[in-house]
């Protein structure tokens, strides 16, 4: 069993309702658990396109397969939403992005983990530090927020209900 986590985000409909039908999803997907839920985020956009708000979160999932077929699934749960290609950082229904999948580096066409900006993100780096306040790259280093810039929080949105009743650190 691996614990993997992943960032989800959505500003296109009911933020909320999509992240909590999102994380119903990936708690249903064979050999995946919820192990912890983050608070959600509401943040501000960037990447240089006109769009609303989004909200944010980040989930700890354990997981018995391989993190290739965790991503695939989580394309096909973004499908699932209504999500349509288009502009990059550009407006979206859901978005789901592998942060960590154990210790393991990654480097595919398909997949790269650890994820390559989420330093870099403050509505990334925020919720993963809320459910894993010690968390690690695979080479050791603690995940900090020093680098976190992109992507500011406005406020805090909330428990995701789906797993309210849910432990808040996972392991």
């Amino acid at each position: 069993m691996t614990c993997a986590y992943v960032a989800l985000g959505s500003n296109l409909g009911d933020r909320i309702a999509t992240l909590e039908a999102a994380l119903r999803a990936l708690d249903a997907l064979p050999g995946v658990t919820v192990a912890a839920v983050s608070s959600a985020y509401e943040t501000e956009p960037w990447g240089g396109v006109e769009q609303p708000r989004y909200a944010n979160a980040v989930v700890a999932l354990n997981v018995e397969g391989d993190a290739l077929s965790l991503l695939r699934a989580c394309k096909a749960i973004e499908q699932a939403s209504g999500r349509e290609p288009g502009v990059r950082f550009g407006p979206r229904t859901l978005d789901l992005d592998v942060l960590l999948f154990g210790d393991q580096v990654i480097e595919s066409p398909e997949l790269t983990v650890p994820h390559p900006r989420m330093l870099e993100r403050e509505f990334v780096v925020t919720p993963l530090l809320e459910i894993a306040p010690h968390a690690t790259l695979p080479d050791g280093r603690a995940v900090t927020a020093e680098r976190a810039i992109e992507g500011r929080i406005t406020r805090v949105l909330g428990r995701l209900s789906v797993f309210r009743d849910d432990p808040r650190e996972a392991g």
